[in-house]
């Protein structure tokens, strides 16, 4: 079923109807969206007030890699390229934030499949990835935080299939 467009120049463009399930599921990706905008900017933030040691504090803290044991460089051009590096990581997490937003975007005004796989692979990637190599390893802290991400994806991509339109054309 389709209910039309709202846009007066779009009035033979229909709409696909989405059922609740995908619209949480969006919403869900709009929060995760966000949380990692926040990553890129919080990036910036300690990258221009704290300088590497403030990125690296973002980072580590588990149990591998703890902030009270962890030795920072005294080396300038190590702390430069390790500073560099750091903030290229936040800067990924925030435009990995604004996929998601995207990502959210396409679902609920377009009821997009291709948006929902791209959400799946893309940013399941991303976040399984740190997950995988930064929480579990033991580099960053076991937190709320640091697993919320993968958490929220994991109910934005259980619930949307269940309120899209059909995959197959008829």
């Amino acid at each position: 079923m389709t209910v039309p467009a709202s846009s007066a120049a779009s009035t033979l463009v229909s709409k696909p109807t989405l059922g609740m399930a995908a619209k949480v599921g969006a919403w869900l990706f709009v929060l995760w969206g966000l949380l990692h905008v926040w990553v890129g900017y919080e990036g910036i933030h300690q990258y221009l007030t704290g300088g590497t040691q403030g990125l690296w504090n973002m980072v580590i803290g588990g149990t591998h890699a703890p902030r009270t044991a962890y030795v920072h460089t005294a080396d300038a051009a190590t702390a430069f390229a390790q500073g560099q590096l750091l903030l290229n990581f936040c800067i990924d997490v925030g435009g990995y934030g604004v996929l998601g937003l995207i990502v959210a975007w396409l679902i609920l005004n377009r009821a997009s499949w291709t948006a929902y796989f791209i959400g799946v692979f893309v940013i399941g990637i991303a976040d399984l990835t740190f997950l995988f190599t930064m929480v579990t390893s033991g580099v960053s802290e076991l937190t709320a935080a640091t697993v919320s991400g993968p958490v929220i994806w994991f109910l934005a991509i259980a619930c949307i299939p269940f309120g899209m339109p059909s995959i197959s054309k008829k």
